[in-house]
């Protein structure tokens, strides 16, 4: 009976990760045809994308404050309820607004999911089991961005199918119904999610805290033994008296040194793992394979075989974590990814050095209405190149690429990487609205000290306009090989490792509302990071972005090598013992 309803948690807590993935990567597959048929500017596209990562940063500011006042399950199924409701928000909407508002939602949950989920299992699962078993939340993460991932794919043949027919309005129609569709496919998992939390028991530790101690004891009884049940509410009663005989329950808080080391710790690993770059080669990944040299087919199928590594090394993760322990994995995958980040960024660096740049040739393009549009083939690209004189002869004009980089008074922006060989794609655009912002509050986000008034009247300005060669297929086979060893080292340690130290390492008083503060700094990094991955990359180069990205893991590595301590089968109490020894020693 106890084996049963420990597999339901992770079933339950596996279905909570699947919804976080999905999150993450479903808009990639709806995206192009949402572009296509949506009527919405890029500005419109872009906050609509970014939406998600609104929606949670904002619900994880208050994740852990509603975790204690309501409680973990019941904001469980707040949570999933959210997720089902904004699936018809979104497929149904017919503009702007409600596109918004349901991917806002949808972000809303994955926020109060990725707190809530890790922080429930840490309460509930026996020492025992607690890694592998919040680890099923990081594998399923990833399974929810691999079913994304495919289903992205099965719509993008069927897509393809109904273009043969050469019937453009037909075509337009099925795109609409893609879109709509890849969203619908996501609903069977949150309504599963919502019906499980409603038939999990409460956090025994949530209930011992609101003075429910029989209420704690009988809810341990259904995961552990009557000894193992016993054991741990005498040591809960054992840390409150602790703090009760001490005086201590005014003085809690996140500045006593007792908590102000796990949680600076936390939120050191919070931090540093966004910054390894995960993110970011998730959502650009089929980008970087296409400026590696694989072509647009190889470069989709290239990401499900990454998302598919993803799955399978957190499966080995799993298995790992409570044999050989949470600080083992983290050294060995931060270690792996440096070797990996730097062995990407060597093989850009060999093709990127013989970039040129035209920016002359382009400023000379621009019209009097101070826009742009540029279609890039081989004959733009030899007539760049030529401008260039004897820089630009050591480039392949059949093969080459360009990216701009631009401005409009204080407002720079940067197109993506186009090819010379991709007769499909579309020209670049480059207009004063893609630019500069609408109003004085995106202004505010994006360049606070700019002139809004000024960049609405001021010419456009080329910074840069870099063309490049596009290496060959073997070359783009090379680096979406150093990407899957960035990926396996990243699941199987990182990936694992992260949820399990945000839940572990914060003692009891602190974890809801630390959990919070930490995901919200994670969160701020992967935001930061995205929206410079783009500008910095057409204006450094990708080498540059991911020798940058090994820069921070070798932070991450030292922090997991000198200040990580091993919680591998410690109860929750031990691990706040641990930290209040090591605090009390060193005074």
């Amino acid at each position: 009976m106890i084996r049963r309803y420990n597999a339901f948690l992770l079933l339950v807590a596996g279905l909570g990760g699947l919804l976080y993935g999905i999150d993450v990567g479903i808009i990639g597959g709806a995206l192009p045809y949402l572009e296509a048929t949506s009527g919405l500017t890029t500005a419109q596209l872009s906050v609509v994308v970014a939406a998600v990562l609104l929606g949670s940063v904002f619900s994880t500011l208050f994740s852990g404050l509603l975790a204690d006042w309501m409680g973990r399950k019941r904001l469980m199924i707040l949570s999933g309820c959210a997720f089902v409701l904004s699936i018809p928000v979104i497929a149904l909407s017919q503009g702007y607004g409600f596109l918004f508002a349901g991917r806002l939602l949808q972000g809303m949950s994955g926020g109060l999911i990725g707190v809530v989920v890790p922080l429930y299992l840490a309460e509930c699962l026996a020492a025992s089991i607690r890694g592998k078993g919040t680890a099923v939340f990081q594998w399923m993460l990833t399974l929810g961005i691999v079913a994304a991932a495919f289903i992205g794919i099965y719509f993008s043949y069927r897509v393809t199918a109904v273009a043969r027919l050469g019937d453009a309005a037909a075509l337009l129609r099925f795109k609409n119904y893609a879109w709509r569709s890849i969203f619908w496919v996501s609903l069977p998992p949150g309504a599963l999610f919502v019906l499980g939390s409603v038939f999990v028991t409460e956090s025994p530790r949530w209930l011992f805290r609101r003075g429910a101690k029989d209420r704690a004891y009988t809810a341990l009884l259904r995961s552990r033994t009557p000894e193992q049940a016993k054991l741990e509410i005498e040591e809960m009663e054992a840390t409150a008296h602790a703090s009760a005989s001490k005086g201590q329950q005014i003085r809690d808080s996140l500045l006593r040194r007792k908590y102000l080391i796990p949680f600076l710790l936390a939120c050191a690993i919070l931090a540093c793992n966004t910054a390894t770059g995960i993110n970011s080669v998730i959502q650009y990944n089929t980008g970087i394979l296409l400026q590696s040299g694989l072509s647009d087919l190889a470069s989709h199928w290239g990401y499900v075989i990454f998302t598919i590594m993803n799955f399978l090394a957190t499966a080995i993760g799993m298995v790992l974590v409570d044999r050989k322990g949470r600080r083992f994995l983290l050294v060995m995958g931060t270690a792996g990814i440096i070797v990996a980040m730097v062995g990407v960024g060597l093989l850009f660096r060999t093709t990127e050095k013989l970039s040129v740049d035209c920016r002359s040739a382009v400023q000379a393009m621009v019209g009097p209405a101070q826009e742009l549009t540029v279609r890039f083939d081989a004959a733009e690209a030899s007539k760049l190149l030529a401008a260039e004189g004897e820089a630009g002869r050591g480039i392949d004009r059949e093969r080459a690429s360009l990216a701009i980089i631009y401005s409009y008074g204080d407002f720079i922006a940067a197109t993506s990487f186009v090819r010379s060989d991709d007769a499909a794609q579309a020209p670049i655009v480059i207009t004063r609205e893609s630019c500069v912002p609408a109003n004085r509050i995106e202004a505010l986000f994006k360049n606070p000290f700019a002139n809004l008034t000024a960049a609405q009247t001021a010419p456009l300005k080329i910074e840069k306009a870099l063309v490049g060669s596009v290496p060959e297929t073997n070359h783009g086979w090379l680096v979406a090989l150093w990407l899957y060893l960035f990926i396996a080292f990243y699941a199987m340690g990182p990936g694992v490792v992260v949820w399990l130290a945000l839940s572990e390492l914060m003692p009891t008083r602190i974890r809801s509302n630390g959990m919070s503060i930490a995901l919200v700094l994670n969160q701020s990094v992967s935001t930061t990071l995205a929206a410079i991955f783009l500008p910095f990359v057409s204006k450094h180069g990708y080498s540059s972005m991911f020798f940058v990205f090994a820069g921070f893991t070798v932070v991450y590595f030292l922090v997991a090598v000198f200040f990580l301590p091993e919680t591998k089968g410690k109860t929750l109490e031990e691990i706040e013992a641990h930290f209040e020894g090591k605090t009390a020693a060193s005074r």
